[in-house]
């Protein structure tokens, strides 16, 4: 088992960088034992799952000390007092600066773990973006999702017209890119026990 990479550690909560290809919990079969849940477990045998990212995904993962700072934590998240913000790299060029994706997502069940926007069906679903830089063909974004459905960013993107590079479900193409070009970059709190802000960041690996 591979170390784990923390960025924050008290009594109340642990903050870990999730490398790409790890799943965030433990997942099905011989493949699903190496997650980081398990390995954060390992060196602190209270820590609990307050959210997840997708296997392809990198970055800061929150995880609660115990079930009181699992139920604050949990709370936060549910009042959307948790900011968070991903950096991605999208395919084709975006015109315009910033701006935002209201578009009510739904799991596509004859092709899970797929969503699709629905919009008789579809949970409300808002993504905010701003363009960081421009390349040939492509554009670097921040994305900062007010809501927090599965694969909320991956399918916003894709029905912006530029999904994320190295997108093996949503990109028609995934083209010069080894991996999917999302990291969950920044993560912004209130202490769950004195209330202090809290940020941390994680650079993006590409």
């Amino acid at each position: 088992m591979h170390a784990v990479n923390l960025i924050y550690v008290d009594d109340s909560l642990v903050i870990a960088d999730k490398p790409e290809g790890l799943l965030s919990v433990p997942g099905r079969g011989e493949a699903g034992r190496d997650n980081l849940t398990t390995r954060v477990q390992a060196m602190f045998v209270d820590a609990l799952v307050v959210h997840r990212l997708d296997m392809s995904t990198s970055g800061l993962l929150l995880f609660a000390r115990g079930i009181e700072m699992q139920r604050r934590l949990n709370a936060a998240f549910e009042q959307r007092a948790v900011s968070k913000q991903y950096i991605a790299v999208a395919e084709g060029v975006i015109e315009d600066d910033e701006g935002q994706i209201h578009a009510p997502l739904a799991a596509d069940w004859p092709n899970r773990p797929r969503q699709v926007v629905d919009a008789v069906n579809g949970r409300p679903s808002l993504t905010h973006w701003r363009v960081l830089a421009r390349g040939a063909g492509c554009t670097r974004v921040a994305l900062t999702p007010v809501t927090g459905r599965s694969h909320q960013l991956r399918v916003h993107l894709q029905y912006l017209g530029h999904p994320i590079r190295g997108d093996e479900l949503y990109a028609p193409h995934p083209i010069r890119a080894a991996r999917l070009l999302l990291h969950a970059a920044e993560i912004g709190f209130a202490h769950p026990i004195d209330g202090r802000a809290m940020h941390f960041r994680s650079e993006p690996p590409f």
